[in-house]
């Protein structure tokens, strides 16, 4: 998939999570936090990323807020996650482009 099909794709998946009443602020900020690790990686579908990293750009200062918003994420069908235990490590993420995935509560 090309750089505009896959911008093109995005802007209606991100169009989708704006109208999903379920999410609230911390939600969609983590939520553009891996959008933006994912964007900065090369092309593939799982992309990685700590929580040091993710915490800090979405700005989440708790770590029992950002496991619950992943949690949701992953819950409501926007992403697949896999954790990693290492602590040198970062964790494997991917959006899960699927329209049929969730409702918008």
């Amino acid at each position: 998939m090309d750089n505009r099909t896959q911008d093109h794709c995005f802007g209606f998946y991100l169009e989708h999570v704006a109208k999903d009443n379920r999410l609230l602020p911390s939600h969609i900020g983590l939520f553009m936090a891996m959008f933006y690790y994912h964007q900065k990686q090369i092309s593939g579908d799982y992309f990685h990323s700590s929580r040091k990293k993710l915490m800090h750009f979405s700005r989440i200062k708790s770590i029992a807020t950002y496991h619950k918003c992943l949690s949701d994420l992953v819950l409501y069908g926007y992403v697949d996650y896999i954790p990693s235990w290492h602590p040198a490590k970062a964790s494997r993420f991917r959006f899960i482009m699927d329209s049929n995935s969730g409702s918008n509560g």
